[in-house]
């Protein structure tokens, strides 16, 4: 099962202005074949269809784990393309063509299906594919998909950094390096246990430190890249069999922390009648939501 919590990952700023084709380029790491959908879906599968689970125990709690939270980073990714999407039209009737400027941007499907907001797709709108999750049932074969996965997932979440200068998708790009980083590093420990490969020494790729960007340094400077969340309050414990000894950067030891990242507050989505999100005529759903909440 699992348990909800109403905020983000991290607090984002807020935007001073709209950013279409920022969002359409942030859309990559959601729904491209090495986005946070790819992640999430890849280390559930693998939690599901874990055999031997009780004498694996440690490498299943990692699994699931790390899967617990790409849960919070899809929604983190997910509330920065709709932050840089909205603003990006203006209300009016519809013959006067309000979205009429989406034309002209880089992806016409955030405006078209989904009402200014996040897709379950790639930066061409072109869908996510449940052919991307690999599970073989082969523990080292899933744990090096893994440790691939996050390394080609940290490759292009530099190179959509390198794209735009938009404060709130660097934000979200900073995080995500450092606690991408995380998982890849406690996915290459896992591997050396298993085979004695001191696959960490491989890291990171590609070769560049995240102190290189600053949105990154700051949390590496919080002690966000020692870290590794226990997103349960009373399971995946075992995780910390895996995850301890010195960070390789000789900043202090490895931690398992026991709850959630702070975090941050779910930015409020401002109405967008022109796309009838929530409807053309919002007020009227508030009505009834006023009245519904009165009792």
């Amino acid at each position: 099962m699992y348990l909800r919590v109403d905020r983000l990952a991290i607090e984002l700023p807020q935007p001073k202005e709209p950013d279409a084709n920022a969002a359409a380029a942030v859309q990559e790491l959601l729904g491209g074949r090495f986005g946070e959908m790819s992640t999430l879906m890849n280390y559930t599968y693998q939690s599901f269809n874990f055999r031997g689970r009780e004498k694996l125990r440690p490498y299943y709690d990692l699994i699931a784990n790390i899967a617990t939270e790409e849960l919070g980073h899809i929604e983190l990714v997910a509330a920065t393309v709709n932050a840089l999407l909205s603003g990006s039209t203006r209300p009016g009737e519809p013959a006067s063509a309000p979205l009429g400027v989406a034309k002209n941007l880089r992806n016409t499907h955030h405006f078209i299906a989904t009402g200014q907001a996040s897709l379950v797709g790639n930066s061409m709108g072109g869908h996510w594919n449940g052919d991307y999750v690999f599970s073989s049932g082969n523990l080292i074969l899933d744990l090096l998909h893994n440790f691939f996965l996050e390394c080609g997932a940290r490759t292009q979440k530099i190179r959509v950094y390198e794209m735009t200068t938009n404060p709130v998708a660097r934000e979200m790009i900073g995080y995500l390096l450092v606690r991408g980083s995380v998982h890849a590093l406690a996915y290459a420990k896992a591997l050396q246990t298993l085979t004695g490969v001191e696959i960490p020494k491989l890291l990171p790729i590609p070769k560049i430190e995240n102190d290189k960007f600053p949105e990154a340094r700051k949390f590496e400077e919080r002690g966000l890249h020692r870290k590794l969340y226990r997103f349960s309050p009373e399971d995946y414990k075992e995780i910390a069999k895996l995850w301890n000894g010195p960070a390789p950067d000789g900043s202090g030891n490895l931690e398992v922390v026991d709850g959630l990242p702070e975090g941050g507050p779910v930015p409020d989505l401002p109405e967008a009648p022109e796309s009838f999100a929530p409807e053309y005529n919002p007020e009227e759903l508030a009505e009834m939501a006023a009245r519904l909440m009165r009792g």
